[in-house]
Formats: structure tokens, sequence, C-alpha cells
């Protein structure tokens, strides 16, 4: 029931749970932005996924693990629902098709950790940045939003002068506007061509397996309008 459903706001910043620890809510955003951070011993970070409008929090709790693989850290801040994990779970086994809906979430997340994973390794600062900077337009529905060069450099795993070189040459060629952390899109089909073809490629998975909901731009009350959906969903 859509009651089960408690609206709250993520804050910037705000760690939801930490790698290891037990999933006590699952978190569907309708405006903010978390991260998936993967933290070695020697305090390195990468962001190795990202959660937005398309997406949940929690969704290990589909495969009956109630433990998170990564820390979950709020990018962007904004409202979501939340659920507890034992009523999601309850609804799970109770709904066959929204069990099958969330499975083919998790292949689509599994995926962009994988893809994210190699394009570190083998693509270009500047590339990886511009399919970042794509993403994050996706999830925030626009072309202008606020990310410092810090937070940019620790979600593609770079020194920060890298992150500055980056942008400037992005900036030069009239692709973004960059100011105090504040981005603005200028020309979005030049970027995707500066971006890494992984960009391209986890919008193309994310489309076969559940549409093109990623890219759709929607409301407040749309947004509102599909929790609602999906608590009928949840309570069967």
């Amino acid at each position: 029931m859509f009651a089960d459903f408690e609206q709250v706001e993520l804050q910037s910043a705000e760690v939801i749970c930490r790698s290891g620890e037990r999933m006590r809510e699952v978190y569907f955003p309708t405006e903010g932005i978390i991260s998936l951070v993967t933290t070695l011993r020697d305090g390195s970070r990468l962001e190795v996924g990202s959660i937005g409008h398309e997406g949940m929090l929690g969704s290990s709790l589909v495969l009956g693990v109630n433990t998170s693989a990564q820390h979950a850290t709020v990018q962007r801040s904004g409202m979501a629902w939340r659920l507890g994990a034992d009523a999601f779970q309850r609804h799970l086994r109770k709904n066959i098709a929204l069990r099958g809906l969330l499975s083919c979430y998790v292949y689509v997340l599994m995926g962009q950790l994988a893809q994210t994973t190699a394009c570190s390794h083998y693509h270009q600062v500047r590339a990886r940045l511009a399919r970042r900077l794509l993403m994050t337009r996706d999830q925030a529905r626009g072309n202008q939003f606020h990310v410092t060069q810090e937070l940019l450099a620790h979600m593609l795993g770079v020194r920060r002068v890298g992150i500055t070189n980056a942008a400037n040459s992005l900036r030069d060629e009239g692709l973004i506007d960059y100011r105090r952390g504040d981005i603005t899109i200028l020309d979005g089909a030049a970027l995707e061509l500066a971006s890494c073809a992984c960009y391209r490629g986890a919008n193309d998975m994310y489309e076969r397996a559940l549409g093109s909901l990623r890219s759709a731009p929607r409301s407040r009350g749309a947004d509102e309008a599909s929790a609602r959906r999906t608590a009928h969903k949840l309570s069967g």
C-alpha cells in the first residue's frame, strides 16, 4: 500500500549506508541522486554507480541479500520515497511481476558497475568527465546542476588537477560553462561526442531492459504518480 512509503529529503553528502551494513530501508529517488562508492583500505574512493529517478537503492534485497556492497552517499539533495526493507521483501514475495521488473533493474545496475570499472581503467579523464556530466544531466533532468571539482575527482578516482584540466578543455570548446561548481551544459550533442562510448552503452542497456525512463523528463507531479504506481505494484 502507498501508506507504507515515507517521503524523505536526501541531504547532500549524507551517508545512507556503508559497505557491509544491513539494509534497513530501500529508497526510490525522485529528485536526488545517490552515489555508490567503493572505498579501498588506503582510503581511496571510486564511484562505481549512481541512482537517480530511474532506479532504487537497496536492489540487493531483490537477490535475498540484506547487506550493502558499497557505500551509498547522497551526491545531489532532493526528495525520495523510502520503504522499510522488511515491508519491501514482503511485497516482493507476493508480487511476481514486480520481482521480475526489479530483477531487470538489478541486471542493469550490475552492468553499470562493470562498465564503470572498465571505463575507469581504459578511458581518458576528459571523456569520462563528459560521460559523468551527461549522466548527471539525465538524472537531474536539466542542463544546470551543482557539483564541485573535488566531488568529481572522488567520483572518477583521479586527482583534482585532472578534473580541472578536463573541465577547462570542455569549457574552452563551448560544451559547458563552469563557475564555482555550477555547471551548465551548453551543447549536449557535442558533449556526447566528447564522451566515451560508455554513456550510450549504459543508456542502451537500460532501454533494452526497462525502456527509456532514464532520459524522459518528468515533473514532480509525474514523479509522485509514478511512486503511487510503484506502491500499487508493491501492494499486489
